[in-house]
Parts: structure tokens; C-alpha cells; sequence
């Protein structure tokens, strides 16, 4: 059943990102956490949830974020500012974070 719209932010957006780790998961988390809204317009809640995705294998945590705005325009600038930050985050992961670096390794070795 579909969540009821609320009527103060009638635009809303569920975005999932699965990370191989809690712990990147949990990073990203609190990196995304600490700037905070700009407008009054935009409503953001996050939350770690285990991945619902059966393909998967198992363990990946996902990072899901939920938007809420008043108009699409809104709710457009809020999410391209929220995959730039994400972007950004997972590039530093990627080249300074002992288990992506863990995980590069062994996908590389034959």
C-alpha cells in the first residue's frame, strides 16, 4: 500500500543505494547527514535498511533516502545536490577506504 501523500509536500522521490558494508553504508550516512536542508521547501529523511534486492548477495545495507518538496523543481535541485554529495563520498571511498580498496584487490586476482 502506498504511503498517503501529504499535502504540505505533495512531490516526493525513495532513493536506495546499496553499499557492500554497514559500515560504508553508516559513512555515507553520517557524511550526508551533516548538511542539512536549505529550503523550507524540501523535506529529507534517511534511513539503513538491509537490501530487499533477492539478486543481491547478501549483506549489502542499503542507504535510503527519502524526499519530499512542494514542487518538482524542488524536488530536482535537492536531489542533484544530494548525488553530487553521494558522488563525491563514494569517490573518496573508493580510493582511501581500506575495504573497497580490500574488496578491488581480490575482484582483481585471478
Amino acid at each position: 500500500m502506498a504511503a498517503p501523500i501529504d499535502p504540505d509536500f505533495p512531490c516526493a522521490l525513495t532513493i536506495d543505494v546499496p553499499f557492500p558494508t554497514a559500515r560504508l553504508a553508516s559513512t555515507a550516512l553520517q557524511a550526508l547527514q551533516v548538511d542539512k536542508e536549505l529550503s523550507p521547501l524540501v523535506s529529507r529523511a534517511f534511513a539503513l535498511a538491509p537490501s530487499q534486492n533477492t539478486e543481491a548477495s547478501t549483506g549489502l545495507i542499503v542507504l535510503r533516502t527519502e524526499y519530499k518538496a512542494t514542487t518538482n523543481r524542488m524536488l530536482r535541485v535537492a536531489v542533484n545536490s544530494f548525488m553530487e554529495s553521494l558522488n563525491l563520498i563514494i569517490e573518496v571511498m573508493a580510493e582511501l577506504d581500506e575495504d573497497v580498496l580490500a574488496a578491488r584487490d581480490e575482484a582483481e586476482a585471478p
